[in-house]
């Protein structure tokens, strides 16, 4: 995936460099020539490469690194196991915000082939220095794919379904795959997982099952955050920049707002918020990961109206001074007016976002960390894609007054379309309570180094469950 990844960053800096590659510059922004179908070929084979790479290191990135530490001992206790995840969100927000200053500053400046050179520069280095310190590293031996595990248990559970059961209220259709049919007990050899698992991988599918209708929650959350990276850029373009005679913010450069206040807002979080609300809550972590989200979703909604009422304001002030036709035109008001809406963005994503990954890693089984990590990810994919369908919708049925024009955004109705997503958004909030109520926590065990030797692998079958009739279904949930 670090080749993947290297290969897609020299790819799309070679396109940026090579005047073949890339349409010609425009600087009048009026009947630009469009990039050739080869043009696009290669800069789509590029994002697909990066993206390639990016999605098979993202998710693993948490848990290898959380694997060179002793969690079980050095990880007690929740001040002790989250500040790993605190120095993980921090690194991330550095990073984030030195590609939108230094290397955005430099696009703007002195062109797009150093400004995507610099970041493949800098992986380059970051895959040797993560050669050299291989060796070094505590590697976890494979345990097989989680996904075959749960499929393991669909099958087994399809295969059985006409298997009478124990009588239990509280055994469910997936509970069959453990039943030991009369073949299987007779037959000395290690059961096929395919027809027999055993009740703790029907409890991991279980768990899996519960947390997606949360998880999906998150999904709509990224897709009212995409227009950051998008037209919130278009309306900075069109606003003055200035922050002194001779410095322009970079458009692209406003997203350090969200994070830097991202940032500070956990120090605040965990310094502050969590002794005060654990005053009058009692709880450790003073909300629940559920209570945590919601509150997001409530902050987030707010900042998607804060977007309509600012794009209204700017839009007037160009009608006062007959702007409205003229795409080129500098509005005579501050970009600073879209600072909030970021600020608030990034309080939410304190709550949210950070309570979504909270509650996946915590409420996924232990073994099935990195797949939790990796929903996380494509929950954010997800959200993107869904911004983009939405704004293709818009597209479609504004017909020729078009919400969201290319070219002269005064003339548009971005307005509209914040006013469309925060509605979204509401809808969404609904839906989250909704399956929030319903939500069953998954209780956490400390399960004794002792007891773990004694059951062995999670891979290995362990008969001491069946009992005579079929299986002692116990209901033992993993930490």
């Amino acid at each position: 995936m670090l080749a993947s990844l290297l290969q897609g960053l020299i790819c799309i800096t070679i396109s940026a460099v090579l005047p073949s590659l890339r349409p010609p510059p425009c600087p009048t922004q009026i009947n630009c020539q469009e990039a050739s179908d080869f043009q696009l070929w290669v800069l789509y084979i590029c994002l697909l490469l990066t993206s390639l790479g990016t999605g098979g290191i993202r998710p693993c990135v948490v848990t290898f690194a959380a694997d060179q530490f002793e969690s079980d001992k050095a990880m007690k206790g929740r001040s002790g196991k989250w500040s790993f995840f605190n120095w993980y969100y921090f690194s991330m927000g550095l990073a984030t915000l030195t590609a939108l200053t230094v290397v955005v500053y430099v696009q703007e400046h002195v062109g797009w082939g150093w400004g995507l050179g610099i970041p493949t520069i800098a992986m380059i280095i970051s895959i040797i220095a993560f050669l050299i310190g291989s060796p070094l590293y505590k590697k976890m031996k494979p345990g097989g794919s989680p996904l075959i595990r749960l499929a393991q248990v669909i099958v087994a559970a399809i295969k059985k379904r006409k298997e009478i059961a124990p009588q239990n209220p509280k055994l469910l259709w997936l509970d069959k795959a453990a039943i030991v049919t009369e073949s299987e007990s007779a037959n000395p050899n290690s059961p096929n997982l395919w027809r027999l698992v055993t009740v703790h991988r029907i409890e991991e599918l279980k768990t899996i099952i519960r947390m997606l209708p949360i998880w999906a929650s998150g999904i709509l959350l990224v897709t009212s955050s995409s227009h950051l990276h998008s037209f919130v850029i278009q309306q900075a373009r069109t606003m003055d920049r200035h922050l002194s005679p001779s410095f322009e913010i970079p458009p692209a450069s406003l997203s350090v707002f969200s994070i830097l206040t991202m940032l500070s807002g956990l120090v605040l979080y965990e310094r502050i918020f969590v002794p005060l609300a654990r005053r009058f809550t009692g709880h450790p972590s003073g909300v629940t990961c559920l209570q945590r989200m919601g509150i997001g979703f409530v902050i987030n909604i707010v900042a998607t109206i804060i977007s309509s009422l600012v794009e209204t304001k700017r839009k007037s002030v160009a009608a006062h001074h007959n702007l409205l036709d003229d795409p080129r035109a500098i509005v005579p008001i501050s970009v600073f007016w879209l600072v909030p809406q970021f600020c608030i963005h990034g309080v939410a994503e304190v709550f949210m976002s950070v309570g979504h990954l909270e509650f996946l890693y915590d409420q996924s089984p232990e073994s099935m960390r990195s797949t939790a990590a990796a929903l996380y990810w494509i929950a954010i994919s997800m959200g993107n894609y869904i911004g983009t369908l939405l704004v293709s919708l818009v597209h479609k049925y504004t017909g020729e007054n078009n919400w969201l024009p290319d070219r002269n955004l005064n003339r548009g109705k971005l307005d509209y379309y914040y006013w469309l997503v925060s509605g979204i958004q509401v809808l969404n909030l609904i839906y989250y309570i909704f399956v929030a109520y319903f939500y069953t926590y998954k209780p956490l065990e400390e399960v004794k180094e002792e007891e773990e030797e004694e059951d062995g692998e999670d891979g290995e079958f362990n008969g001491n469950k069946i009992s005579e009739i079929g299986v002692e279904l116990a209901r033992t949930e993993t930490a």
